[in-house]
């Protein structure tokens, strides 16, 4: 049996698909199965996966119709043969020695969830935030926090769990289309300590496209019934209405895309980046043309 199964959702990810790839098969620790869980791409994504498998029988690619990340999630965490599960996100890297720090922090037979620092980086690379974060503090505020102030781990692609926990927990639950993450660490918490690498192994680029980007509000609307869960409320009432939230499309979603840009550029320009200038402008020009 392999140590960790990586699980990783992919779905139109060809751009980012080569660089996430090598980051993942040059790890330290080597004794691991990727799950690549292709949702439906359209793009080059197929070929690029089914070529990494072709060259490393470590790789193993899922397909299925475009369902979202969080049924993908559940499709490869149900394939996982390792007794640890690791998140990975397709366009993010991870520095060489990921894996291999986060697996020594189980050799706590408290802890049910790692994690470590995360770099965020714009499209091009700029470095926008480093995110660090205490396992203590975070699985306090999963356990006590509302909406407003809870904290989660620093990047849903550096969780690492244990199969026996995810499983306890229920594991991914196929309403939430958003906030899929808090709400699972938030059952998981009940189950054993987190830890966190006090140190970047993870760098995520921040996605103009992507649900996070595009749906700010639904997520923190998920996450708030998945806290309402947790504080005592109906829980099948609370799940049906978390089904109901998808994603929005159309004038909406590049609404979402404009605000993700000038997030960037705000970001950029708090660093001091001249690069702001060019996010600024894309913010700019997308939303006329939503207005035109």
């Amino acid at each position: 049996m392999v140590r960790v199964s990586v699980v990783m959702p992919v779905h139109n990810g060809a751009a980012g698909l080569a660089a996430t790839l090598d980051s993942i098969l040059t790890q330290s620790l080597s004794d691991f199965e990727l799950i690549a869980v292709d949702d439906g791409s359209t793009d080059e994504t197929p070929a690029l996966l089914a070529q990494a498998a072709g060259r490393d029988p470590r790789v193993r690619v899922l397909r299925q119709e475009n369902a979202g990340i969080t049924r993908a999630l559940i499709r490869g965490c149900a394939e996982a043969r390792a007794e640890l599960i690791a998140r990975h996100d397709c366009g993010d890297r991870s520095r060489p020695e990921r894996l291999e720090r986060q697996c020594a922090l189980f050799d706590d037979a408290d802890v049910v969830l790692a994690a470590c620092f995360v770099r965020t980086v714009a499209p091009g690379g700029e470095c926008l935030y480093v995110t660090e974060a205490d396992g203590d503090a975070v699985r306090r505020s999963l356990l006590e926090d509302d909406v407003d102030r809870v904290r989660a781990l620093p990047h849903h692609g550096t969780a690492m769990f244990r199969r026996a926990a995810y499983d306890a927990a229920g594991g991914y639950r196929p309403q939430f289309y958003f906030a899929q993450d808090v709400d699972l660490w938030i059952r998981m918490a009940r189950h054993g300590r987190i830890a966190i690498v006090p140190e970047v192994l993870y760098e995520a680029t921040v996605a103009t496209g992507a649900i996070s980007s595009r749906n700010r509000a639904e997520q923190f609307e998920s996450a708030r019934l998945s806290i309402a869960i947790r504080d005592g409320g109906n829980e099948q009432a609370l799940l049906a209405r978390a089904a109901e939230i998808r994603p929005r499309g159309g004038r909406a979603g590049a609404v979402g895309d404009a605000r993700a840009l000038y997030f960037i550029a705000s970001c950029l320009r708090r660093n001091g980046d001249r690069a702001w200038r060019r996010y600024a402008r894309a913010a700019l020009l997308r939303l006329a043309g939503v207005r035109s």
